[in-house]
């Protein structure tokens, strides 16, 4: 499994932790210790506002060329990667969590969103006067951020809601293009999504991603252009990869927990337990418990 990037591990110390403080981070692209080029599991929504250097974004299927300043959105649901001139990068970018967003807030899930929703369109290209404005509320947050205000959580929960309502105003002007390696990025964006969702932690879990149609539907893929595309690059099917690796995370529960088989199997997204005895008997020849006994 390739690290995870959490949102924890990279925010800014403070005197006093809040449950906020490791929900909500704001920087300067120069200052960041982020890679932009790393492409694993993230925990965290994320802006960018690009001012300068040449760039590629490869999110899901398409790859998008980034020239000129632009507003840039992404989330947790699809992996991405940039290509770029790190030396000559410049810019800003705020990484977030649903929940430090969503108190009070009026706007619909984040993930539902026009902005991050993973079928949407992750880039705005500005016009001067909105490079200034957009610019100047990154100012605001980066003074906010540093400050001892008590409020200052509001405060920037305030000036991202302007910075996400300016780009609901616009119109996204994006030239995108399918890259040589369509078939293998699609391949690892899939693998990437499948892996994201282990190892399970808890028996309250529940497996989002279940079947072939359903990451298909993450990477705004028809389902037949996935199976195609994995089936190319790994010479597996996606239900076999999708089969394999709860069939090892059903395994490694039964081996390290003391949660009940009907627990394992809600977690791993079966809706009765005699579903999950029949799966995993067929592909180990033992019923769950019975690998359990022999532990």
């Amino acid at each position: 499994m390739s690290t995870s990037e959490l949102i924890q591990n990279i925010i800014y110390s403070h005197d006093t932790i809040t449950s906020e403080a490791v929900q909500f981070r704001v920087a300067e692209i120069c200052q960041s210790s982020c890679e932009l080029s790393s492409y694993n599991r993230r925990d965290f929504y994320k802006i960018t506002l690009w001012l300068g250097g040449s760039s590629q974004l490869n999110y899901a299927k398409r790859a998008i060329n980034i020239d000129k300043p632009a507003l840039i959105f992404t989330n947790p649901l699809v992996p991405y990667s940039w290509d770029c001139d790190h030396a000559h990068s410049v810019g800003y970018f705020c990484l977030f969590t649903d929940e430090f967003l969503q108190p009070g807030n009026r706007m619909e899930s984040l993930e539902e969103s026009t902005l991050f929703k993973p079928g949407g369109d992750p880039v705005y290209f500005l016009d001067e006067m909105q490079i200034q404005y957009i610019r100047g509320i990154f100012n605001r947050m980066l003074q906010e951020f540093d400050s001892e205000y008590t409020y200052r959580y509001e405060l920037l929960r305030n000036h991202l809601n302007l910075i996400i309502h300016e780009a609901i105003k616009m119109q996204p002007a994006i030239a995108y293009f399918t890259p040589q390696n369509a078939a293998s990025r699609i391949a690892k964006l899939f693998l990437s999504l499948l892996e994201k969702q282990f190892p399970v932690d808890s028996p309250r879990y529940m497996l989002a991603l279940k079947k072939a149609g359903d990451y298909a539907d993450k990477l705004s893929v028809h389902v037949n252009h996935l199976n195609a595309a994995v089936r190319e690059i790994t010479g597996r099917s996606t239900t076999t990869h999708i089969n394999d690796r709860i069939l090892a995370e059903a395994k490694s529960l039964l081996t390290h927990t003391d949660w009940s088989v009907a627990e394992i199997a809600r977690s791993l997204g079966f809706d009765y337990a005699s579903y999950f005895n029949n799966f995993f008997k067929k592909h180990t020849g033992l019923t769950p418990m019975a690998l359990r006994k022999t532990l």
